[in-house]
């Protein structure tokens, strides 16, 4: 897991792949705007 920066800061990702990504943002202990995500696109 890691903290995203740029345009997606406040953002976590975990890789699914080296293409793709589960982004989603913390909100207490919940996962929130969760979205799978074409990393490179």
């Amino acid at each position: 897991m890691e903290k995203l920066r740029g345009d997606r800061q406040g953002q976590h990702s975990i890789r699914i792949n080296d293409r793709w990504r589960i982004c989603f943002v913390w909100r207490g202990r919940d996962a929130y705007d969760v979205e799978i995500t074409d990393y490179h696109d």
